[in-house]
């Protein structure tokens, strides 16, 4: 692609996102500037989570903490129970920090500069340049995974993902133009994310069809190409449900680095690669009690592995279980539960009312 293309095509891409901009909840209207603290946030939620299941989460944070001063202020399990089931759950507690050093180091402003971004905890590469481009107009490049759709199929790439991704970087850097840079990010992800789609793209309506080397060849959806997944591992586990008379389930708190860190869990096993039989399970209980397995079995997707949990629960006097944060089960919606525990919660309740129907 010639150099000289290169300001028509950014020309080409704004008029187009000028008439057919997404409205977004942190995006600010045209001609407005938009407020860094909201880029922020929808940057963090929005990593690897969808537009759709990041609005009510964005929306009720925004209600509780309007400004990074208060963010900053929150308790962190407070911040944690709002963004249970977003997953991802390092994104929350780094969330946190960010808000107390942008407090603590910047006055409760945000740097415009990328490299004074980076520097802040949960902000890479991509969220740094968005926030510099969006919130501040910088002509920093922005990638995510809608732009390095757009451009591998711009320039048909041969190379697949991962191993692409700086030679895409590279390419979409050219294009990043001096003027409006802010609107030009949130464009390319539009185009992404509406016409350049992975199925199906639209590009009877795509404003660089002409420019398009995959559209060109017919083989646009083909791109990106993508190197082969590894297998996901297979781990197992038991959870233990206990509840007491006075209808309260013992939790705990996981340590508060690693995977689910500083999150509330159901009590259970470790997770190891061998189905764990039940005897063996029990071996491995909390506490003695006259424990009953629920029909059915918990299943859950990590990024690098899956998961499966028998679960077995037990009715118990007092709070045996020491240590444990003794929650009303009435109560269970309000604390920072994940949804793998959510899905342990749910089989024990349901098989609950099983047996009092039963009965």
């Amino acid at each position: 692609m010639k150099s000289t293309h290169r300001p028509k095509m950014a020309e080409t891409l704004l008029a187009w996102y000028d008439r057919h901009r997404r409205s977004l909840p942190w995006r600010a209207k045209a001609g407005e500037t938009a407020d860094p603290y909201h880029v922020w946030l929808s940057e963090i939620m929005l990593q690897q989570t969808t537009v759709p299941a990041v609005k009510p989460y964005y929306e009720t944070f925004l209600r509780r903490w309007p400004a990074v001063r208060e963010l900053a202020e929150a308790p962190l399990n407070d911040i944690l129970a709002a963004w249970a089931g977003l997953g991802y759950y390092a994104r929350a507690r780094n969330l946190h920090k960010c808000a107390q050093l942008v407090t603590e180091r910047h006055g409760g402003r945000f740097p415009g500069d990328v490299d004074a971004l980076r520097e802040l905890p949960g902000i890479g590469r991509y969220t740094a340049a968005a926030i510099a481009a969006i919130a501040f107009d910088r002509p920093a490049t922005i990638v995510d995974g809608n732009v390095e759709r757009v451009i591998s199929r711009l320039h048909r790439i041969q190379t697949p993902l991962p191993k692409a991704k700086e030679e895409i970087w590279a390419l979409a850097e050219k294009l990043t133009p001096a003027q409006r840079p802010g609107d030009y990010a949130q464009a390319i992800m539009d185009l992404g994310a509406t016409i350049c789609t992975p199925q199906k793209p639209a590009c009877s309506l795509c404003p660089w069809q002409s420019a398009c080397a995959a559209f060109k060849a017919g083989d646009q959806e083909t791109y990106p190409r993508k190197a082969p997944k590894a297998e996901r591992p297979q781990r197992h586990g038991a959870a233990f449900w206990i509840l007491n008379e006075k209808g309260e389930v013992a939790l705990r708190r996981r340590p508060p680095s690693g995977l689910l860190g500083g999150m509330l869990e159901v009590p259970g096993t470790e997770w190891g690669d061998k189905p764990l039989g039940k005897a063996a399970a029990l071996r491995k209980a909390p506490i003695s009690a006259d424990w009953r397995w629920s029909e059915g079995i918990v299943r859950h997707v990590f990024t690098h592995f899956a998961l499966e949990l028998r679960v077995a629960s037990a009715v118990v006097r007092g709070r045996p279980l020491k240590g444990a944060e003794w929650v009303p089960i009435t109560q269970l919606g309000a604390v920072a539960l994940p949804s793998v525990m959510q899905k342990v919660a749910k089989l024990a309740l349901a098989s609950a009312v099983q047996k009092r129907a039963a009965q």
